[in-house]
């Protein structure tokens, strides 16, 4: 493994940016969307004439972030509209036809949902509703029959960036709006939330949606927006980065969707001061103990069934659908290959989520079986799926044939190790390297570094249950504290290979450099 240097790193990092870094100012026009400017042209049209418009969100922070992008320009503008986010256990997945029935609209329009909704685009047709569809999800082969569809995936889009969530594309409508309307609308002040949507969905942290991630974390820092404040106090942090959105924020606003109902988490980001942000948040806190509770068991159990398998198949009876999704990510993550984990649904059939690690495409897996499937849809890292339970074992074949073909076997040594990185060469210079290239994530993933022979000077259990490690580290003289979440070590042997990344540390009022690992070898 190559021994690195500062200057090493640095362009080393720079290469990964052969583009260079995109400016706010050098976004994409909003009309290089393929149907965008139809789409507006008639929401603007039903706005002037009074018709009653109804948005359709999904239960995710993308959805649900899209959803308040929505309710803040409609309020802007003055025209009441009707948000309806689907109930993961009630509703499923996105529109359908009962939701479709039970909305009075002239207009639907879906925000992060809606590329695979056919038999609702039919319902709309039959009650003489328009649907205007804007997602991010790979579209199937043939369309709903919609007013206008606008996903920068399907064909025809000449919109330069085909990864971006569906918060964005809700975000640029908006902006294709304002100029429809020729209203005094600010729109950065939305990306604090884009910027969260942009994170929490795992989108490359590349082209515009680095640029954009870079602003929001600039705009949370000092948005008065009452659930921003409220969160940007609970984090007490002077400096927020997109780990803080990734894990500090993201799981908190997802545990309503998972746990009981995403509206909670829609109400608390249009919370209109802190006191209701705060009767909100308290809520949010309870959901998430509960999902960090379920997803601890369900993770234990869907461990017992993983063999020697490419594609991990994990199948439970009772299992909350508001968690397979973490579950499989944390599969992928522990074993390097996809991973997907089903439950029974109240109808009977297998419904679960699928998260894969990088280099394999799950959707085009999930593609690939999809006459045994009841329904799919994702992307090349995130899917849901559903399933006759006695097409199981037909299912958990075929998709072993494909990973066989398509990608030959997962796993191996983590490729986001850049190299050995000895305690000498990290210091406040190698801290401003990295961080002249964050935000670090999908796309631009967080460098980590070998270091060998390194003494153990403290091992010390920490958490509620003794789950991760504190550790004092030495080597060749240099020391620093170390950090290592979610550990499955109990022994102190006294030196270790270890896999870090350091960073900046601010506890207390005092700042350092902390290493984060997340191996030891």
């Amino acid at each position: 493994m190559v021994r690195l240097t500062k200057e090493s790193l640095y362009e080393l990092l720079k290469s990964r940016f052969p583009e260079g870094f995109l400016k706010l100012r050098e976004l994409p026009d909003p009309k290089e969307f393929k149907d965008l400017q139809k789409a507006a042209r008639r929401i603007a049209d039903a706005i002037r004439r009074g018709e009653k418009i109804a948005i359709i969100g999904d239960y995710d922070v993308d959805g649900v972030v899209s959803s308040v992008l929505m309710q803040e320009f409609f309020d802007a503008v003055g025209h009441r509209v009707t948000i309806e986010i689907p109930n993961r256990f009630r509703d499923g997945y996105g529109i359908n036809s009962k939701i479709v029935d039970r909305i009075e609209a002239d207009l639907i329009i879906t925000v992060d949902n809606g590329i695979g909704a056919h038999d609702a685009a039919q319902r709309c047709r039959e009650r003489g509703i328009d649907l205007i569809i804007t997602d991010h999800h790979t579209p199937p082969e043939i369309l709903p029959e919609a007013y206008a569809i606008v996903n920068p995936k399907q064909q025809g889009c000449s919109f330069p960036y085909s990864e971006i969530c569906g918060a964005q594309v809700a975000w640029f409508l908006t902006a294709q709006l304002k100029r429809e309307l020729s209203l005094n609308f600010d729109l950065k002040r939305s990306l604090d939330l884009v910027a969260l949507a942009i994170v929490a969905d795992v989108m490359p942290l590349r082209h515009i949606n680095r640029s954009l991630v870079q602003a929001g974390l600039q705009m949370v820092e000092r948005s008065h927006r009452p659930a921003i404040r409220f969160l940007r106090d609970s984090l007490k942090k002077n400096r927020i980065g997109s780990d803080d959105l990734a894990f500090g924020i993201a799981p908190i606003i997802n545990s309503a969707g998972r746990m009981e109902d995403a509206r909670i988490a829609f109400d608390f980001l249009l919370s209109k001061d802190l006191f209701e942000a705060s009767i909100y948040y308290s809520r949010l806190l309870a959901l998430n103990a509960e999902r960090r509770a379920e997803e601890r068991r369900v993770l234990e159990e869907a461990r017992r069934s993983v063999g020697e398998e490419r594609v991990i198949v994990a199948v439970g009876d009772d299992w909350n659908e508001g968690v397979v999704g973490i579950v499989a990510a944390r599969l992928a993550e522990e074993y390097g290959r996809p991973a997907i984990v089903l439950t029974k649904s109240r109808e009977g059939y297998l419904k679960g989520s699928g998260r894969s690690p990088d280099g394999v495409d799950l959707y085009a897996l999930l593609h690939g079986t999809k006459d045994l499937l009841i329904g799919f849809g994702g992307h090349k890292k995130a899917a849901g799926v559903s399933l006759d339970p006695l097409h199981l074992e037909t299912f958990r074949k075929e998709l072993e044939g494909l990973a066989a073909n398509l990608h030959g076997e997962c796993g191996g040594e983590d490729p986001h190790i850049l190299g050995e990185l000895p305690f000498q060469e990290v210091d406040w210079e190698l801290i401003d390297i990295l961080q002249q290239f964050a935000p670090y994530g999908e796309g631009n993933p967080l460098p980590k570094f070998l270091a060998r022979e390194v003494e153990v000077l403290e091992w010390r259990e920490v958490g509620e249950k003794g789950e991760h490690l504190l550790l004092t580290l030495r080597q060749n003289g240099v020391v620093f504290k170390g950090i290592f979440f979610r550990s499955t070590y109990h022994q102190r042997p006294p030196k270790v290979d270890i896999v870090y990344h350091p960073a900046r540390n601010e506890f207390n009022n005092s700042v350092n450099i902390q290493l984060f690992i997340s191996e030891i070898r």
